[in-house]
């Protein structure tokens, strides 16, 4: 099954539920960090691309001056995307057969469309929020003006690509109470699936 949803949609706090319910989970976004640590291929050939000012003093991967970057040069995405898409599925497919011991596992992908991990999931699981409210709690988490954070949305899947390929939906529209609830009655739908194609 995999998660997604824009960001600041909560799906982190979904997928914390989930997780707490023992249910195995691989999150993409662990993943990409791990592959621009020092020493890895993938942050070479970043440094390689896009030049020193990328890295921070002590050799590590400046992500907010990557971010900016390619804010400001919106053509160099599909490069960095080409880069690191191909090495993140394949930690994903190795975890996989390797982690796959509870009844499901949620794969957490925030980049679910561009990346095309979507194809790795038998379900996916849309968490979705007000374009408003998002927007608003971009601004307040990531410290950043409205402007930046309407770019940070556009640079994104749009909702209704999300929801285009949902097959279950989660409107995070209501009480820290009310978003658990939802949570855990997709999570009781879930073993409830994964019992029937075991049975």
């Amino acid at each position: 099954m995999a998660l997604t949803g824009g960001i600041a949609s909560g799906k982190t706090t979904v997928a914390k539920w989930i997780a707490q319910q023992g249910i195995d989970c691989i999150d993409a976004d662990v993943i990409a960090r791990q592959i621009v640590e020092p020493g890895q291929d993938a942050l070479k050939a970043i440094c390689q691309h896009f030049g020193k000012q990328v890295l921070t003093a002590d050799g590590h991967l400046n992500r907010r001056q990557l971010r900016d970057y390619i804010f400001n040069h919106p053509e160099q995405r599909h490069w960095l995307e080409n880069c690191l898409h191909p090495r993140i599925k394949n930690l994903i497919d190795e975890q996989l057969l390797r982690t796959s011991k509870t009844p499901y596992t949620l794969l957490i992908v925030p980049l679910l469309i561009e990346s095309g991990f979507d194809k790795l999931a038998d379900r996916i699981l849309v968490v979705d929020i007000d374009p408003q409210q998002q927007l608003k709690r971009i601004c307040q988490r990531d410290q950043v003006v409205m402007e930046q954070a309407e770019q940070i949305v556009a640079s994104q899947s749009t909702r209704q690509e999300r929801l285009a390929i949902a097959d279950d939906v989660i409107y995070n529209d209501g009480s820290l109470a009310e978003l658990k609830q939802k949570t855990m009655a997709v999570h009781r739908q879930y073993l409830q699936l994964a019992q029937a194609k075991f049975a």
